[in-house]
């Protein structure tokens, strides 16, 4: 009854057993996460890969990992992981998962059970009490006290946002949330096991060249090129400004697609404001620039939100 349970009837009494392993799925919510995109990448995917000619994947951009996630679950034939970001929480928190996902989900627990019996004013005191306490360690600090205030703040701050200032503090103000689930026990453990899998290194996204060969599936997913003043870009404090765009236009060209191996990248598509703006096409002309729908959920006004145009290149 249903895709993932079967009924069998044993002693007089209907036992369901699950027949599917958990899925894992992305443990923080990322500005620009590519959940809602899964199927169109699922269509775009090199034929190697489907045919389990490639062995090695890279994501040189994690951020919240749902291409690594369905890759990793879907795709038996690769056997080596790498994923990278320059943001040193966010790698903490894959690599404490990766190592000690019990400690954590304990603490997580904790946090969750304190903060769910507060009224919402003790609530948001609570919260900034833990931003402040978050923002102190500066982020050298990737034990579980530290991850967990990471997840914790994920979860209960406004949209469920990453964001940082210049100095690198995390600055989302409280969100208004009835029942936050702090604590995914079940998807955090599903998340450490697929995890075992992987390498995960804090680093620029060249970094990652050393591991690209012809047997190599590329995941660019890099903070978007803005497409207007009020675009969301702050995942940490080293921007990804225009001159970064470029720069991986070229890394993509000729080092990723000069060793013969093959990538898929998303971006914002510029012409959503301005039809005039060809900067994918100039940088990007020898590859394959698809157009599909995406729901752009982050925006100051919510006249900015709704269905816009976002491209995946593909030099295959």
């Amino acid at each position: 009854m249903g895709n993932s349970k079967d009924c069998i009837l044993q002693g007089g009494l209907l036992i369901a057993t699950l027949t599917e392993k958990k899925q894992a799925k992305p443990f923080l919510k990322w500005a620009g996460g590519k959940g809602q995109l899964i199927p169109e990448i699922e269509a775009r995917l090199p034929d190697e890969l489907k045919a389990g000619q490639i062995n090695t994947y890279i994501e040189p951009f994690i951020s919240g990992g749902a291409v690594f996630f369905y890759i990793a679950q879907h795709y038996e034939s690769i056997k080596h992981f790498y994923l990278f970001d320059i943001n040193q929480d966010l790698v903490n928190s894959y690599n404490v998962i990766k190592e000690d996902v019990e400690s954590l989900i304990k603490k997580l627990k904790r946090m969750q059970d304190k903060f769910i019996r507060l009224e919402e004013p003790e609530r948001k005191k609570y919260f900034l009490d833990v931003r402040k306490k978050f923002n102190a360690v500066k982020h050298y600090d990737c034990g579980i006290q530290t991850i967990a205030k990471l997840i914790f703040l994920n979860k209960t701050c406004f949209n469920g946002l990453y964001r940082v200032n210049k100095k690198g503090e995390f600055n989302v103000p409280f969100g208004r949330y009835k029942n936050p689930k702090i604590c995914n026990a079940e998807n955090l453990r599903a998340t450490s096991e697929i995890l075992q899998k992987a390498k995960i290194i804090c680093g620029d996204f060249e970094n990652c060249l050393k591991y690209i060969g012809q047997k190599t599936f590329v995941y660019f997913d890099p903070p978007y090129r803005p497409i207007s003043t009020s675009s969301f870009t702050s995942y940490c404090k080293e921007r990804f400004a225009q001159e970064e765009q470029v720069r991986l236009a070229r890394f993509c060209k000729e080092k990723v697609d000069a060793r013969g191996a093959k990538f898929l990248l998303s971006n914002s598509d510029p012409k959503n404001e301005n039809p005039k703006d060809h900067f994918f096409e100039e940088h990007y002309k020898q590859f394959h620039i698809d157009r599909v729908k995406a729901s752009r959920m982050i925006n100051c006004k919510a006249s900015g939100r709704g269905q816009i145009n976002e491209l995946l290149i593909t030099n295959y």
